[in-house]
Order: C-alpha cells, then structure tokens, then sequence
C-alpha cells in the first residue's frame, strides 16, 4: 500500500505547531494592601512649631534714625490657645532686633533697614522664638523679617511699599504694619501658669478651681511713645496694655529727654491703668 506523501509531511509538521503555541501568561498575584502608618498624636501641653502668630509693629521706624542693634516692639493681635486655655493673649509684646541701619546717602542713594523677629512674651511672661517663615530651612530663629513686611503690606497696606523704596529717601516702616510670624520649635508648656489646673505628671485635674492668676496694666504716657519696663525687662511703648503675673511689680517709663517715671504696685488681678505724665529732664551744664 501507497503512502500519501500529503498526508505524511502534515503529520510531521503537527506536533511543531502544536508546540509553537503562545502558552498562557501565569495569573499576577496582586500585593496584600499595607496596613497605613499610625499618625502620632500631638504631644500635650505643647505649643507646637510653625504656629502663626500675628503681629503690628508698635511704633514707627526709619532708616533715618534707628541703631543696629536697637529692640523694635510688635503687639500680638490675635489670641494664641493651647488646648482651650490662652497662652499668647491680644495685646501681648513680641521684640524684633535692627540687623542693618543705614540713613540716605548722597547721589540719590536710599537708607537700608533690616529687622529680624525674636520672640514674644508669653501670659507666664516666659519667651517664645519665633521666626519670620512657616517653615525653618536652616535659617536659625532669627529670620530676615523685611520681605514678609513688604509682603503683608501689599494686602494690607497697599501704600507701604511706597514709604520703603522711593528712590532717595530713608526707609520708614509705619506704626500699625500687620506681618505674622511662627513659633520656632515645639515649647512644652506648664499649663497651671496659665490658670489650668494640673496634676504631678501634668494631666489636667478635672474639675479643679481655676484661681486668678492674671492681670495685666494699661499703661499710658504723656507724652505717648516712651518705653515700658516692667521689672526691669522692656516691654513695649505707651499706650500699651501689658499682662503680668499677681504680685508686685515695678514699673518704668522712659523717653529720651524726660526724666525717668517709676511706680512700685502689687496687683491681685484685672488691669491697672496707669498714666504716666513725664517731666522735662533738667539741661545738662
């Protein structure tokens, strides 16, 4: 019997198809989901890095003639809280330093003025660094504050870059300029300074009696813009309302070419005003 060769060559080409055949692709096992990193929680009784805090500056500044050096008072506008309970209050003093000072110079050539913020005082009267940028990149916490001025003020005070560039001229930062500085780093605070009562491992007391432990004076001048002191530390200028601990404390107002006014108070609590009418220091011989 004959073979067809036809039929002969297909068989033997079959089984090579057969195994040229695409083979399925294994089936891909999807990743098991990652469980999400747990937040930490905030720690307590902190008040914690970055936080803004606005500000005013107290009173007028030129290029003319401010001092490097020389301590530039702000107000806080805003009330600060930690956990419900206020720790910066309205009308507290933060204190910026004169980095560079230069008045006009000839040729058209306008003054320079440079400030870097510090700090503000706290209701415990304890200080808080700050800085001029929400976030730190190395800088310290004495930040360059001029930009974050010019800044604000084209919001606020669309006039203002115009007192700081005219070509020529000193530069003056007018009295009432808004910026907002930042908290520099985490504080932990002890929050019964602050009139929230607490336990040895700091947990609030529940239901503890919160005793007064605030006050705070209205301190006027005549005439007004002298410095403040109170105990002895620079506060900011008259008027101004300043907030201290109960007790006794002596206060001080200066202002160059009057003689020095002085009181000695203890307070219990609420505002004292005081008025401070100063007399014309005596000609030198």
């Amino acid at each position: 019997m004959r073979s067809n060769p036809i039929a002969v060559i297909m068989l033997a080409i079959c089984p090579l198809l057969v195994a040229q055949q695409p083979q399925p692709a294994p089936e891909a096992v999807a990743p098991a989901p990652q469980a999400a990193a747990p937040s930490s929680p905030p720690t307590p009784h902190t008040l914690l890095d970055g936080t803004p805090v606005k500000l005013r500056l107290s009173q007028t500044i030129s290029s003319a003639d401010t001092k490097v050096g020389q301590e530039v008072p702000f107000e806080v506008v805003e009330d600060i809280s930690v956990e419900g309970v206020v720790v910066l209050p309205k009308g507290a003093t933060a204190i910026a330093t004169v980095t560079a000072a230069e008045h006009k110079k000839s040729m058209g050539r306008a003054g320079k003025l440079d400030i870097a913020i510090s700090y503000a005082r706290l209701k415990d009267q304890e200080k808080v660094a700050l800085r001029a940028t929400q976030e730190n990149k190395g800088g310290g916490h004495v930040g360059a504050m001029t930009g974050a001025i010019v800044a604000t003020s084209i919001i606020f005070f669309p006039a203002a870059p115009l007192f700081l560039f005219i070509h020529g001229k000193d530069i003056t930062i007018p009295q009432g300029t808004p910026i907002t500085a930042f908290v520099e780093g985490d504080m932990h605070l002890n929050m019964a300074n602050f009139g929230s009562p607490t336990g040895s491992d700091g947990a609030q007391v529940a239901g503890s009696p919160v005793a007064p432990a605030q006050a705070s004076f209205l301190i006027e001048s005549t005439p007004p813009g002298a410095d403040i002191e109170i105990d002895g530390a620079f506060v900011g200028n008259a008027p101004s309302t300043v907030p201290v601990s109960v007790g006794s404390h002596q206060i001080t107002v200066k202002k160059k070419g009057f003689a020095d006014w002085t009181k000695k108070l203890n307070v219990t609590g609420g505002t004292v005003h005081l008025n401070a009418e100063l007399e014309k220091a005596p000609a030198q011989q």
